[in-house]
Order: structure tokens, then sequence, then C-alpha cells
């Protein structure tokens, strides 16, 4: 009997290592957590109470997956029938989110005609279009967006119309835009693609900074937050270590 509770006890205390060290790898939270899990059995409950179940809240997007993908089947059916702007624009943003940006891309350019009067999906589609590298086209959505609405989306078109200046060599616009947007706009995405532009032009002290900035704001952020903002971390974390001290 004993050697049977020590055996269950053996498995259990070795599945809640597992769970703990398969979320660390994927989720790369604070490496400190690594030593706590590999501990103790009660290290990696630990982990897995306040790690892995807050992150579940993350998991809301993976479930959308499948209603998302059988309204883009349906809406690729009606389309057949009714090609209509509104019907593509819907299909883009789906692909959008589904990380399609081709497919994305070519739904947005049936949609967008001389008539469209509202600058969401030349924005939308500015991003799919930065996703596929495709800079120069970017600009002119983006310029058109930023024009229309210099606050679009919460600044982040500022910090997009910067990124794709970069990307189609046009520093000089690049430098001025991006300092608009961060005197405006504290998104870790725009102060990253400003650390890479600073980083190409030579600008290493001042890349460190804003690499730095996006690290100094997890401190003070709400756990979901900085769950959410790990990837920009991850990255500011790994530029920092390119960079020249």
């Amino acid at each position: 009997m004993g050697s049977f509770l020590f055996f269950a006890f053996s498995w259990w205390s070795i599945a809640l290592r597992i769970i703990a060290l398969v979320h660390f790898i994927r989720r790369r939270p604070d490496f400190y957590w690594l030593w706590i899990i590999l501990f103790h059995w009660v290290g990696a409950l630990a982990y897995i109470v306040m790690e892995v179940i807050p992150d579940a809240g993350l998991l809301r997007t993976s479930f959308q997956v499948f209603p998302r993908r059988r309204r883009i089947r349906e809406l690729q059916s009606m389309i057949l029938d009714n090609p209509s702007a509104g019907n593509y624009e819907e299909l883009a943003l789906l692909y959008l989110d589904d990380g399609r940006f081709a497919e994305a891309k070519a739904a947005y350019d049936r949609a967008i005609s001389s008539r469209t009067d509202h600058v969401d999906p030349f924005y939308r589609r500015a991003i799919a279009e930065i996703e596929l590298g495709q800079f120069a086209q970017a600009v002119p959505d983006l310029e058109r967006t930023v024009t229309s609405d210099p606050d679009y989306d919460f600044h982040r078109a500022k910090g997009l119309l910067a990124w794709a200046y970069a990307g189609n060599g046009q520093t000089e616009k690049a430098d001025a835009m991006f300092r608009e947007a961060v005197k405006l706009s504290t998104i870790s995405e725009t102060y990253y693609h400003y650390a890479l532009f600073l980083q190409t032009q030579g600008r290493s002290k001042e890349a460190r900074d804003f690499a730095r900035r996006i690290l100094d704001k997890k401190p003070t952020m709400p756990g979901y937050l900085r769950r959410r903002e790990r990837p920009w971390f991850r990255k500011a974390g790994a530029l920092l270590g390119r960079l020249p001290a």
C-alpha cells in the first residue's frame, strides 16, 4: 500500500512539473520560475496557480479560431453570389485575424474602391502589407489613414507609418514620424520598431533607451497585461543583448 501511494504521489509530482515546464517554455515568464519548478513539486504547483491559470484568459482567442474559420467559409461561399465590398471587407478582416496576410490583402484590394469613404480598410490592408514586407504599398495606405485621423487606433497608425517609411528607405520621414509617434504613444510595438530603426542608423544609445522603455513598463503593469506583453519583453531583451553597451 505504501509503495502504491509513493508511486501515485511521484506520478502527480512529475505531471505537475511537466505541465509547468511546457507552459514555461511556451510563454517564457521570469526565469527564476524555472528553478522553483525544478526544486520541488510544490514549486510547480505554485507556478501553475500563479502563471498557468491566469494565462487561461489569453486562450479565448484560440477558442475563437473555429467560429472565425467557419465564418470565413460562409463568406467565401456568399461572395460567389454577392461579391459586395462589405462581404470582402468582413472576409479580409477575418483573414487578418487568422494571420492569412496575403489573402487579407487580396480581399481588401477587392473591398476598396474609389467610393470607399472610411479609412479602416486602408489601415488594415497596410497591416497585411507590412506583415508581407510590402512597405512601399503600405506607405500610401497609412498616409491616407494618418491624414484622415492622426490619432487612429490609439496612435498605432503613426507608429506603423514610421515603420513603413523605414522599410521603404525613407529614413528622414521615418525618424520624424517615429519621434512624433513616441511623444503620444507608449505602445511597445512602436518603441521596438523605433529601437530597430535607431540600430540601423548606428544610434545604439538611443536604441537601448527605447528597448529599455519597453522593459521598464513591466514592474507596474497588471498581471494580465504583462502576460500579453511578454513577446515584446522578449524581443526588447534580445535587442538589448545585441546592442553595444
